[in-house]
């Protein structure tokens, strides 16, 4: 059932189908306020957001706003991308839907924003539509989150941050060398239990590759880094001795583990592949 602000808004988003609305922003991250519309509540802001990251604060909610969130190229691999948003903890005032040809599909209700959890979809399954929800005082309602576009090319799994545990196999183990955002060589030190994750604490003693800062350097003369992977709890990562190599990817500057075969597998393994001349790109092993 439809509530009645968004019953009243819904003549405007039909319209907004045909030709764009009043406002309308093209940028990486957009602020706004819902005071500049109380002239015009039944207005529907068009936000236009083309980054791979980027963040959206839209303060006093009032009336709606559609997000578009599309990458800054365009190209066919553009379809199989999905989008992850990540609420603040102070976020509210609004509930957050997706909008897909006027049809709407609840995304997080106002009262879950808070607890800040991830949530990915498919960027074919529309733009989102952010209803303010009434409030006598919206003096101190903020609705925030960052976004990041991420690469549907592993599969479906790579959009969640709680992938199935599944050990990868031999083709996914190569790829995600070459793919994913970090990749280094080091030891499990301590695993953790929180309370939805398992935190890995490792020492690198090779780092081959890393989007973001994920792993520390302990200095110039010691040459090692250290750092924290987080797990799905399901997983039931424990600490285990040996070298391992450590692939995943970096989400709101979060590292994720991926695939983490020990070492001496992985090595096997690149060394058959080379030999036969299936491997998608060059590592140094020495």
């Amino acid at each position: 059932m439809l509530t009645p602000v968004l019953a009243s808004l819904l003549p405007l988003l039909l319209l907004c189908r045909i030709s764009f609305c009043q406002y309308s922003s093209d940028q990486c991250s957009w602020k706004g306020s819902g005071l500049t519309h109380e002239g015009h509540a039944r207005d529907v802001e068009q936000v236009y957001l083309r980054c791979s990251q980027g963040s959206l604060e839209w303060l006093y909610p009032t009336g709606a706003i559609i997000v578009n969130l599309r990458p800054n190229t365009v190209s066919p691999a553009a379809a199989r991308l999905s989008v992850c948003i990540k609420p603040s903890a102070d976020s509210m005032g609004t509930n957050i839907y997706l909008d897909r040809n006027g049809k709407l599909r609840l995304l997080l209700r106002e009262q879950d924003q808070a607890q800040g959890k991830v949530q990915c979809f498919s960027i074919k399954e529309g733009a989102l539509f952010i209803e303010a929800v009434p409030h006598l005082d919206i003096s101190r309602r903020i609705t925030a989150f960052q976004y990041e576009l991420v690469s549907d090319r592993l599969g479906p799994e790579s959009r969640s941050l709680n992938a199935p545990c599944q050990p990868c196999s031999d083709a996914e183990m190569l790829l995600a060398v070459c793919t994913n955002d970090f990749v280094a060589r080091g030891n499990i030190k301590k695993v953790e239990q929180e309370e939805e994750h398992s935190s890995v604490t490792v020492e690198i003693s090779r780092l081959y590759r890393q989007k973001t800062q994920v792993f520390v350097s302990g200095g110039v003369r010691v040459r090692r880094w250290t750092g924290h992977i987080k797990m799905p709890l399901k997983c039931g990562v424990r600490s285990g001795d040996g070298e391992f190599l450590f692939t995943g990817t970096v989400r709101f500057g979060e590292a994720w583990m991926g695939c983490a075969p020990r070492y001496k597998d992985f090595l096997r393994l690149y060394h058959e592949a080379q030999q036969q001349g299936t491997n998608p790109c060059q590592v140094d092993t020495d």
